[in-house]
């Protein structure tokens, strides 16, 4: 009898996740600490009230929800299913009924303090901890048995009965804990892919339009920058000045329409064996005078070499932008470091600021045409680079506390010609000190 009882249980405790990815996946409410406390806390009472007694004592597993809406839905929805299960607890009454107040504060006491970090680990370490932390409330339960049955006088060494109990309770409620937190992370992946993909349509979609719409204007475009260059050669006085003006905005109109041109297909033209360490090197050296009247601290330290098969050009631009957002979002006697590391198979370059940094939305939205955080600035920069360097088979990875800045991490796939070649090369660092 309390084997069924307990599987009935653990359907009860995956009700809860099954409504939100099944009815509420899009929906507002289902994203609500309050609404998920609500679901766990009906879960957690619904086992309490379908509990199997025995020895005095209620065998449930009314934590599990306690447990799980910590962890997934914040400490306001786990103080909500406490409510519901102290609720319970009083509805059912008993003799054991202040053991089940304190067992119920103890078993909720530890997920409380730990719930914020659970975050910081990768989906498999969740399920993991999960199922370990689903191991508290079974240990404050067997703390609170033996309680009872030493005061209350009912014999436990030598109970083969209550031992058993024990044993199927612990092993059904790690089964629970495990299929509930899976069934989270299933949840949650599969919200996180379908929003990768709408996010690649929209990009390609925004892509496709603007390499047609930039096709057509470039044409005039450079027809008017030509005639205008002849007409230069023969103006003189104030219209001369106002050539220069003319053809220096032409100029900037023809950067960002080429910069949606790289957005929308970046074509590679000259792809050759380059050393990632010179370009780099190359971009830092460029970009040091603009640090400088900045008032920026630019520091590179590139220890090795690390050989790609790309386009240099198209290389060279995505590091320009990525390290002159990093410099502008900078105040000055700040410091923005750049940093390469070579493994067997890849490249990594980290780009780190100490300037205004980003909120966790604003990191989402990296990457979003016509997303900037610049008062002036047309977004497109930042896109164009991770197209790129997505085209190159990398990756672009941001992380950034508010008022602390900003690390933009870059991978990029190794030559295999050269993998697992490498040859050491002295450091080379390029700065800019403003103490000098």
């Amino acid at each position: 009898m309390l084997i069924e009882k307990l599987l009935l249980h653990v359907l009860i405790i995956l009700a809860p996740v099954l409504i939100q990815t099944s009815l509420l996946e899009n929906h507002r409410l289902g994203k609500s600490p309050v609404f998920i406390g609500v679901l766990h806390g009906i879960a957690a009472f619904m086992c309490l009230i379908f509990a199997y007694e025995s020895f005095g004592l209620y065998w449930d597993f009314r934590y599990i929800p306690l447990v799980l809406s910590m962890l997934y839905g914040g400490r306001k929805a786990g103080v909500i299913v406490f409510v519901f299960i102290i609720s319970a607890r009083i509805i059912n009454g008993g003799d054991a009924i202040v053991f089940g107040f304190v067992s119920a504060l103890l078993a909720g006491l530890l997920p409380f303090l730990i719930s914020n970090r659970f975050w910081s680990f990768s989906p498999r370490k969740r399920v993991t901890f999960a199922v370990l932390l689903g191991f508290w409330p079974a240990l404050v339960m067997l703390g609170i048995l033996l309680a009872f049955a030493f005061i209350t006088g009912v014999p436990v060494s030598g109970n083969r009965e209550m031992g058993l109990y024990v044993l199927i309770f612990g092993g059904i409620q790690v089964l629970g804990v495990g299929l509930a937190a899976q069934l989270n992370e299933w949840m949650i992946e599969k919200k996180l892919l379908r929003e990768e993909i709408m996010k690649s349509e929209k990009l390609n979609t925004l892509g496709e339009l603007a390499a047609s719409i930039a096709h057509e204007v470039r044409n005039p475009l450079t027809v008017v920058k030509g005639f205008l260059q002849l007409m230069k050669k023969q103006v003189t006085g104030d219209h001369d000045e106002y050539l220069k003006i003319v053809l220096s905005e032409l100029g900037r109109a023809e950067d960002i329409i080429n910069d949606y041109l790289n957005f929308a297909k970046p074509e590679f033209e000259k792809v050759e064996k380059i050393n990632l360490r010179e370009v780099l090197s190359d971009v830092t050296v460029l970009l040091n005078a603009y640090a400088l009247k900045e008032g920026v601290y630019l520091e590179a330290h590139l220890h090795e070499d690390a050989h790609l098969l790309t386009d240099r050009n198209k290389l060279k631009q995505a590091f320009v932008n990525i390290i002159k957002n990093a410099i502008e979002a900078t105040p000055p006697q700040g410091n923005v470091t750049v940093n390469l590391e070579v493994t067997h198979t890849q490249a990594v370059i980290t780009v780190a600021d100490t300037g205004k940094g980003m909120t966790k939305e604003q990191v989402s939205r990296i990457g979003t045409l016509f997303f900037t955080t610049k008062d002036r600035g047309t977004g497109l920069g930042t896109s164009v680079s991770m197209r790129i360097i997505g085209a190159m088979g990398g990756h672009v990875h941001y992380t950034s506390i508010v008022n602390k800045g900003t690390v933009a991490t870059i991978s990029l796939p190794l030559d295999s010609e050269r993998q697992g070649k490498y040859e050491s090369k002295p450091s080379n660092t390029y700065s800019n000190n403003l103490n000098a």
